[in-house]
């Protein structure tokens, strides 16, 4: 019997990793996409914030934001980020660490699109991480930009998505008496076939 059966089995990490989130988002009370996505600064101090994945294609993770916003600055210098995607509810988690690429093409206009009007009025508004002087001022902007672009507008060119092609997926399940399933998914390069190893918990 392979090792990589039940939770486990998959012919991709990216297949595994739309399974567990499906189970996850009938149980987990609020966010089952949410990720705690890591970032270093031009000194290689560590930044860490929670943040939506929207989207598991069949060979990246995709998340959206303000490119000129903290984390989007640090991981446009890097060109590397790293993630953690955890359940309490099923006791399971799935980190990821790769390289990253803008992701701003009609998919990001799509999903630019679907989001309600006053999210995207927000994405406008919001100097994303920069000092702010009042609520009162950002919502002022928030007024201005209504009034610039009515109820249909663009996607800004500062605001889009980012894709984390992975070198190094690890899939964790909770184990009695702290004696974890882990199986962490590894390849050198993109067009390098993954190879899959059993870590000690």
């Amino acid at each position: 019997m392979s090792e990589q059966d039940g939770i486990f089995a998959g012919a991709s990490p990216f297949q595994i990793a739309r399974r567990w989130l499906a189970e996850a988002e009938p149980l987990e009370p609020n966010d089952p996409n949410a990720i705690a996505l890591a970032s270093v600064d031009a000194d290689g101090l560590p930044n860490v914030r929670m943040v939506l994945l929207k989207d598991i294609l069949d060979d990246a993770f995709v998340f959206y934001t303000n490119y000129t916003s903290a984390k989007g600055q640090e991981i446009e210098a890097s060109g590397k980020a790293a993630f953690v995607l955890h359940w309490k509810s099923l006791r399971r988690q799935i980190r990821v660490r790769g390289l990253t690429s803008r992701y701003d093409g009609p998919e990001a206009d799509a999903y630019y699109a679907s989001r309600s009007l006053k999210s995207r009025l927000g994405a406008w508004s919001s100097p994303q991480s920069q000092p702010l002087d009042s609520r009162t001022a950002l919502m002022a902007e928030v007024a201005r930009q209504t009034a610039r672009h009515g109820t249909n507008p663009p996607r800004p060119p500062f605001w889009g998505g980012i894709k984390i092609d992975p070198v190094e997926i690890e899939f964790w399940a909770d184990g009695a008496f702290r004696l974890h399933d882990r199986f962490q998914w590894r390849k050198s390069a993109a067009a390098d076939a993954w190879s899959v190893t059993r870590l000690a918990p």
